[in-house]
């Protein structure tokens, strides 16, 4: 019978804390998987290496191993670097199976563990909607030469921000891509807020966290009408754990749960329970325009809750409001500038019906 273990695949760094840190994320699978060897090791800098880790394994008498890189997204080490030492590893060891899993990416997990971060920074454990619409939000990504990888870090950004409701959000970058921490925090500063989160998305300390923190200090200093948090990095939370042993399960099965198609998520969501069938018009009307058939006058009738701004149709259906609807930069703006588009539909009807009034008058 195969005997399995896991492999956990970092980069290194020339800081011995990062190095530490990382031990730590083992013992905690280690935790996890009682049964199972856990072995980690690292490309370059550190100690033990990656090759250092897989004998390890060996010599416990793993002939089936799940290979994971600890790095939050897929640029050239992920890529390319691992699975070349994982491949020539493998080829010199007859009888060894090495499957190789994916990056912790922007599990829902990540999120939480980032978003939990963030929460500390500002000292609450909770948020209601509104709460954060005078802060401004700054992700600090690594940075590669790798496009993809650098988007990811500004997907992070937009998800969180709107999440937690920031009144504005940036992605900088710690080295290699644009823009990087010190330009983005004085383009920051440009925006007027006066409460501002740096949030590193680094899994260790290291220098270039050192750096990151150093700088925000040092903007701090000279501008003290501005407080500038800074959140802690990821470090072993329970979301990361969570992360890695998802994607040690994926390597293991040899399986990456790939999103689905939108009409299977649908059925499937469908199956559970969780959607119900949703008719809707087949066109897009502008709500003020009663000549195409605005003003919500099309053949059924809408019971309006105001004080939640939520619509209660009588076909089985509701329409989910937003719930940053009245963030001091988004669509009520738009009202504000004249601009009347589908998106108003979300509003209460006595805002839909005085915007009218408005622009009959002018």
């Amino acid at each position: 019978m195969a005997k399995q273990g896991i492999m956990i695949c970092g980069h290194g760094s020339r800081s011995k804390s990062a190095e530490e840190e990382f031990g730590l994320l083992a013992k905690g699978l280690r935790k996890r998987y009682p049964n199972t060897p856990v072995e980690y090791g690292f490309l370059e800098y550190s100690a033990p290496n990656i090759h250092m880790g897989l004998d390890a394994l060996v010599a416990a008498g793993v002939t089936e191993i799940a290979a994971v890189p600890g790095m939050l997204f897929a640029a050239t080490h992920a890529k390319n670097d691992i699975p070349s030492v994982l491949t020539t590893y493998q080829e010199k060891h007859p009888g060894l199976t090495i499957s190789y899993g994916r990056e912790l990416g922007l599990h829902d997990q990540m999120i939480a563990a980032f978003e939990a971060r963030i929460l500390e920074a500002l000292g609450v454990d909770h948020l209601h909607d509104g709460d954060l619409y005078d802060t401004m939000l700054v992700v600090v990504g690594r940075g590669t030469s790798d496009t993809m990888a650098n988007a990811e870090a500004a997907r992070l950004t937009r998800i969180v921000a709107e999440n937690m409701g920031f009144g504005w959000s940036e992605t900088v970058y710690s080295g290699v891509t644009f823009p990087s921490v010190g330009q983005g925090l004085e383009m920051a500063l440009k925006l007027g807020y006066k409460k501002i989160v740096v949030a590193p998305y680094f899994l260790f300390s290291g220098r270039l966290i050192d750096r990151i923190y150093n700088y925000v200090d040092r903007v701090a200093a000279e501008h003290s009408d501005v407080t500038l948090l800074k959140a802690h990095y990821l470090s072993d939370q329970d979301h990361v754990i969570d992360t890695f042993v998802e994607r040690i399960r994926e390597a293991a099965a040899g399986k990456m749960d790939e999103p689905e198609d939108l009409m299977t998520s649908f059925q499937n969501r469908l199956a559970r329970g969780e959607v119900e069938v949703h008719h809707h018009h087949a066109e897009f009307i502008d709500p003020l325009d009663d000549e195409a058939g605005g003003g919500h006058d099309h053949g059924h009738s809408h019971d309006h809750e105001h004080h939640h701004h939520g619509h209660d149709h009588h076909h089985g259906h509701s329409h989910g409001v937003y719930r940053h609807i009245a963030h001091p930069n988004g669509p009520r703006t738009m009202i504000d500038e004249g601009v009347c588009c589908c998106f108003m539909s979300q509003f209460p009807q006595e805002v839909i019906d005085a915007e009218r009034a408005a622009r009959d008058q002018n």
